[in-house]
Formats: structure tokens, C-alpha cells, sequence
């Protein structure tokens, strides 16, 4: 099963997460973000980390704010993350941790700014036949 696919958009670009669990797709779609940030994330050198508590009232809402503060921790502390490590997940909360690496000038570029994540057909669902979730994501780039 692939974990994400970039999706095209008329101004914009978004991703297509896939996972087997809830957990699976929010990784999923971080990973997807930034690849679309950086190119491939695989192999960064880690030598950033942090740790996120978010709330929000619903999964998509907590979609779009999950991916919202990697992009603003990317932003503000000049890293691109790779590794996304869920520690808990509930349908309207979820706390992790993130590892990257910082930006410079011979390591990691970016390639694609995302000003933001938006809501614009932004959806996270289980396919109740196959038992697999998916999310969509569309970005303001």
C-alpha cells in the first residue's frame, strides 16, 4: 500500500494520504507534506527535535491543525521533519513528537513553498470494505 500520492490542483497542490490506521494517515500525510517541501525526507540527518499537544472539535479539523504546526514549526524554526512518532490519538486530540533536520545550505533546500494548509475538500475517512483510512489534503502553495 503506497502511504501518500501529490494530487494536482488548478493554483494549488494537495496529497492523498493512505494508512492501515488513523495514527498511519496523519503520518502519512506529514511525510506527504514534506516531500512536496523538500523532495525526499528519507535519509535527512536528524538534529531537531520537538514535541506537539494539539485539540481540535473533529479529525479534519485535527488534520488541519496537526499539519499546520508542522508547517509552522518548519517556518519558524528552519527544519524540514521526517519523522513523525504518534503517541496518542483520539478523534479530537493528538500529542508527538517530530525529528528533522535543520536547514542549510548543504544539507536539506526547500523546493516548494506551502503558505498553508486549507480545508478546501479536506477529508479523512475509513473505507468501512477494506477497513483502510484515507485522507485528502489540499495546500495553498
Amino acid at each position: 500500500m503506497k502511504e501518500f500520492e501529490i494530487l494536482e490542483h488548478t493554483a494549488d497542490t494537495g496529497i492523498a494520504a493512505y494508512g492501515k490506521t488513523k495514527r498511519e494517515v496523519f503520518i502519512n500525510a506529514a511525510k506527504g507534506m514534506f516531500e512536496i517541501i523538500s523532495g525526499e525526507t528519507k535519509d535527512l540527518k536528524e538534529n531537531f527535535y520537538d514535541k506537539i499537544e494539539l485539540e481540535a472539535d473533529n479529525p479534519e479539523g485535527l488534520l488541519f491543525t496537526w499539519l499546520n504546526e508542522l508547517l509552522y514549526i518548519s517556518e519558524t524554526k528552519l527544519v524540514i521533519l521526517s519523522k513523525f512518532e504518534i503517541k496518542d490519538l483520539s478523534n479530537n486530540k493528538i500529542a508527538a513528537e517530530v525529528r528533522g533536520m535543520k536547514i542549510n545550505r548543504l544539507g536539506c533546500k526547500i523546493k516548494k513553498e506551502i503558505k498553508a494548509v486549507t480545508y478546501h475538500r479536506l477529508e479523512i475517512k475509513k473505507n468501512e470494505e477494506s477497513g483502510l483510512w484515507k485522507a485528502q489534503v489540499i495546500f495553498d502553495i
